[in-house]
């Protein structure tokens, strides 16, 4: 079963961005982190939707590649980096099999994106981060807390198909497979990655927890 969909769903949303979309506007961590990284670094925004970070990190002199799979987000992307006379390498593709070379970047940012499938997709897509990640380069990426799945559960009917992998009736991104995990799960998941920083937080809404995480490539 192919589970790793819900770009689908995203490909609807994109094409209907108009610039007041809380999707077009950068995180605060993700820019603040930035800060913390060298001057021109090699950055790959995983999952980039309609470029919010990925427009934003070029802004600030960064050598940025996107990838999203689904081409409505790459397609903003690129107008808009054309418009402002930015470079940004602007790609369709899955991150199970990242269309790149190995230790190609510095950085990878995937915000609120890889935990889009089963563990099966999940463990791909880490290998692939840990492959053109260079020794010593940072991951920041959000993943959904398995604390999250009562408050899904009472907003809509949901099943888990498999381990971790949950579906929910409704409206939304949540009909096509999300992953949802504890810290344990987390660290066997990323084991070749050093722990920088993990946290299981609250977004926006009440029982809306994601891990935020800060890795480095062993």
């Amino acid at each position: 079963m192919k589970t790793e969909t819900a770009h689908h769903y995203w490909a609807t949303e994109w094409a209907q961005v108009d610039g007041t979309s809380k999707w077009e506007q950068p995180e605060a961590d993700v820019m603040a982190f930035a800060q913390t990284l060298p001057a021109g670094a090699a950055i790959l925004d995983l999952g980039a939707g309609v470029g919010r970070h990925a427009l934003a990190l070029a802004r600030r002199g960064f050598a940025v590649t996107a990838l999203d799979a689904a081409p409505e987000g790459i397609v903003e992307i690129t107008r808009i980096a054309a418009t402002e006379g930015l470079t940004v390498d602007a790609r369709t593709g899955f991150m199970t099999a990242l269309p790149f070379a190995d230790a190609a970047f510095d950085h990878v940012l995937s915000w609120n994106v890889i935990y889009h499938g089963d563990e099966e997709v999940l463990r791909a897509t880490i290998a692939e981060i840990a492959r053109v990640l260079k020794p010593g380069g940072t991951f920041l990426g959000t993943m959904l807390s398995a604390r999250r799945v009562p408050s899904e559960c009472a907003k809509a009917p949901g099943r888990e198909i498999s381990r971790n992998t949950w579906v929910f009736e409704g409206p939304g991104d949540k009909v096509h497979p999300h992953y949802f995990c504890n810290g344990r799960d987390l660290l066997e998941l990323f084991a070749a990655f050093e722990v920088c920083r993990l946290e299981d937080r609250e977004h926006e809404t009440p029982g809306s927890w994601h891990w935020h995480l800060v890795l480095e490539r062993l």
